[in-house]
């Protein structure tokens, strides 16, 4: 249990406060936070409620979205956001196309440039950018980069301590390439993310996650290959499921950590 961090957005009902206080109460050590609610809490008070009650930050989430405007302003104070909260790491979701284009290979040299703009000022903060791929499904609207093999290239194109990668078994687990991938980034996992893939899937496709256990993703394989790579942080549990939402959140942590003993305890 050590290991298992719960994002905000797994309890999106609850703010800062109520998940840090639920977290400590199941003996959860480490909570992965989003910018709103940080915002909503304060950001100098959601530093402190974390502090206080002897918990860590996983990652924030998230930076990226680098569109025909890269917005390297509001990613530049995501990485501050992120210092000030202890957070290792800033996930970024790259963004998709630009409206109106169909340019995939400018799109993705975007991407690869803001990464490289930004890279140094993560760096100095002592703030990793964490590239994570998301499903090919999601490539118009959210990621151009679809793969951990596209993550890592544009990861390696910069220090270790500026750019990693996330490893989020939704987004990766259907990758007949994953466990090469996952080898080839030791060194560069930044965050490891998991949730399982249910389906039916919903009609709107970003709810299609499920508590590890209630879907198709074989876990254990996807672990191994995680550790193997020399990966030993926090592994963080996000779900965007509207009945998991609708659940009492305290039930959904007890079940998720049952689910993390029973899955992960060779992690």
């Amino acid at each position: 249990m050590s290991r298992l961090s719960i994002n905000s957005m797994t309890v999106r009902s609850w703010g800062v406060r109520e998940l840090v206080d639920g977290c400590a109460r199941a003996g959860i050590e480490a909570v992965g936070l989003w910018r709103e609610p940080v915002a909503e809490a304060g950001l100098a008070s959601a530093a402190k409620l974390v502090r206080d009650a002897g918990l860590r930050v996983s990652s924030l989430c998230r930076g990226g979205f680098f569109g025909a405007d890269p917005g390297l302003v509001d990613n530049r104070r995501a990485i501050d956001e992120a210092a000030e909260l202890g957070a290792p790491c800033l996930v970024l979701v790259v963004g998709g196309l630009p409206e109106g284009s169909k340019d995939l290979r400018g799109a993705r040299q975007r991407v690869a440039d803001a990464i490289a703009e930004l890279g140094p000022y993560a760096g100095e903060r002592g703030v990793q950018l964490a590239v994570e791929p998301l499903h090919p499904m999601f490539c118009a609207d959210r990621a151009v980069v679809s793969t951990l093999g596209q993550a890592l290239e544009l990861a390696t194109a910069l220090p270790a301590d500026q750019a990693g990668v996330v490893v989020d078994t939704y987004h990766v687990w259907w990758d007949p390439q994953v466990e090469a991938a996952i080898a080839a980034s030791a060194g560069r996992i930044a965050s490891y993310q998991i949730c399982d893939w249910v389906t039916p899937l919903p009609a709107d496709v970003l709810l299609g996650r499920g508590i590890p256990g209630d879907g198709h993703i074989d876990f254990p394989p996807l672990t191994a290959a995680v550790v193997a790579a020399g990966y030993t942080g926090d592994i963080e549990v996000e779900i965007f499921n509207e009945q998991v939402w609708a659940a009492d959140p305290a039930t959904v942590i007890a079940t998720i950590a049952a689910r993390y003993q029973e899955l992960f305890a060779d992690a």
